[in-house]
């Protein structure tokens, strides 16, 4: 095997292999099932996520469940971003010449999210992406977390359907990065990304819909 193809396979597979795994820390899972021994997927939605753990149990712990999230995205871009410098700061990637640090955000934010929402060590059950998808657009660029963000805040806080917002965030994800950095690859990677998480929320689609979603409350369910 010559020595920079070796390199390449290194640089793309470890970065996603480290993402996907820091990705399957999943922090609900974590707190409810280790801590208060209650995992969070029995209750509510069945969903692994901050939205059904606050609901499910609020308290303090929440804000250790968001810690979890935000933390493994954070670290999984910047283990990303240091790796693909071994490659050049700019560098022709799938025929692109761009910015190595953007990609290498982009590609590890999508296994960071593969492992959030099918972690292996939970039995491929986990959350549907939001706030660790809501770190990585912070980190990409402020105009994609603007959008992504800006329009996730102005759903929820008009019609307190968390939901809405994220399909939202997941569907303008690629539109924002397309209009950013003008990349196919990019484009493609954020597209994917973007239809994981609108995929994540079919069943929340059906019940918006049909009018039986439910509204978000800072109040836990009794």
């Amino acid at each position: 095997m010559e020595p920079w193809f070796l390199l390449i396979f290194l640089v793309f597979g470890g970065t996603a292999l480290a993402a996907y795994f820091l990705g399957c820390f999943n922090g609900a899972v974590i707190v409810s099932k280790y801590i208060l021994r209650d995992d969070v997927r029995g209750h509510g939605s069945g969903n692994a996520g901050l939205t059904n753990f606050h609901r499910t149990f609020g308290g303090g712990l929440t804000f250790v469940v968001i810690l979890c999230d935000v933390l493994k995205a954070v670290v999984a871009l910047w283990i990303g971003v240091k790796v693909f410098w071994l490659i050049g700061p700019q560098s022709v990637i799938f025929g692109e010449w761009m910015d190595s640090a953007v990609f290498a955000k982009y590609w590890a934010g999508l296994f960071c999210l593969l492992g959030h929402m099918f972690p292996c060590m939970f039995r491929f059950k986990g959350g549907k992406g939001i706030l660790s998808g809501g770190t990585i657009a912070l980190m990409i660029d402020w105009r994609v977390a603007l959008v992504v963000w800006g329009g996730f805040l102005v759903l929820v806080i008009l019609t307190r359907y968390v939901s809405l917002g994220s399909v939202w965030a997941g569907a303008s994800f690629p539109f924002v990065s397309w209009f950013v950095f003008g990349k196919m690859v990019i484009f493609v990677l954020a597209l994917i990304t973007g239809g994981l998480v609108v995929w994540q929320h079919r069943g929340n689609i059906k019940r918006l819909l049909s009018g039986t979603e439910s509204k978000f409350s800072l109040h836990k369910k009794k």
